[in-house]
């Protein structure tokens, strides 16, 4: 039968000391004698005595843990963020806990009330595609549970978040399309009201608009359903009978479902149609043609959420919510052509 877990209050019986000198013995205490100190220490090794984190938690009112959603882990934009997360949250003795939402409110809603049950003493949140109705991020506001956002935010929340420039890193992904000659050029992106799906929208067509191109909107398509809508999208923008000469997606797996469809119809990558990314994937280099994007820097976005939230967790009382921008750069491969 297994030993039950030594506690504080069998060190001082074995010690023959009080339970708030040990207590005070295993913090470090400056106020006890460094031989009872040193007596404590032995016998909680030998014991392995593990301090009970739970009432610890109950004590002070704070678990040092923070909770992190995602809506999927295995896109490596986010597995990047949360290792940024995790690596700055470990520097200031903090562990995460991570949910992934599977693009659903529902779910979302779902991890939500699992980490509040938790106890973890605030959230970084990346929000689902289909989440529109915020009412359970204002219930958790209204708790002062402290929440950051990143990378699929909501402007209604006055919370601290942490972005990418989407808008100047579209621009500049259609900006390139447009100087290596293409004219008419679509762009695949996300539903309606998705952040950053909104935004490299808005930089789609401010470069468009800025290099007075026509803006046909029927190049213009919205995706539900990142893993199936992308391919559909790219099939009716190709079978139309003046199709665009370019395809500008609104992230790197989209970008390689339409590849995808091209390769189908025996479209010439990029002679006949170029293609542009966002967030450079790993496998973007790898693939054939090589896939022209826009990197963003995931793990800092990670880093710089975990930090605003210790930052929160530290100055409660003034804190006032931050929202931080980060840059992007045009990586340019093989799907674009050559600038003459």
């Amino acid at each position: 039968m297994k030993n039950p877990q030594a506690t504080i209050r069998d060190l001082a019986l074995k010690l023959n000391i009080s339970i708030s000198t040990v207590s005070r013995a295993l913090r470090n205490a400056p106020d006890v004698n460094p031989e009872t100190k040193k007596a404590v220490l032995e016998l909680a090794k030998k014991l392995h005595y593990e301090p009970n984190r739970v009432a610890q938690s109950l004590r002070i009112k704070k678990t040092n843990t923070i909770g992190v959603v995602v809506p999927e882990i295995a896109m490596h934009f986010f597995s990047s963020a949360i290792s940024g997360i995790q690596e700055y949250a470990a520097k200031h003795d903090y562990s995460i806990m991570i949910c992934q939402s599977m693009e659903s409110l529902r779910t979302e809603k779902s991890n939500i009330h699992m980490l509040v049950s938790n106890r973890v003493d605030g959230l970084l949140i990346s929000l689902s595609s289909e989440t529109k109705d915020i009412e359970h991020l204002e219930s958790l506001i209204a708790k002062q549970i402290p929440i950051v956002l990143f990378d699929r935010i909501t402007d209604e929340l006055d919370v601290s978040k942490v972005v990418v420039d989407d808008h100047n890193g579209a621009f500049r992904g259609v900006e390139h399309l447009i100087k290596t000659g293409c004219k008419r050029i679509a762009y695949i992106g996300g539903p309606d009201g998705l952040y950053v799906s909104d935004q490299r929208l808005r930089g789609y067509r401010d470069a468009i608009r800025n290099y007075n191109l026509e803006l046909d909107e029927e190049l213009i398509m919205h995706c539900r359903d990142f893993h199936n809508d992308p391919t559909e999208a790219a099939r009716t923008l190709l079978n139309r009978p003046n199709r665009p000469d370019a395809i500008f997606c609104m992230n790197d797996p989209v970008a390689i479902l339409a590849m995808q469809v091209l390769k189908e119809k025996g479209i010439a990558i990029p002679n006949e149609v170029s293609l542009v990314g966002f967030t450079n994937e790993p496998v973007s280099q790898f693939i054939e043609p090589s896939l022209t994007t826009i990197a963003q820097p995931a793990y800092l976005m990670g880093q710089s959420a975990a930090k605003l939230f210790i930052e929160q967790m530290d100055n409660k009382e003034d804190f006032k919510p931050i929202t931080k921008v980060l840059p992007t750069e045009l990586i340019i491969r093989n799907s674009t052509k050559r600038i003459n």
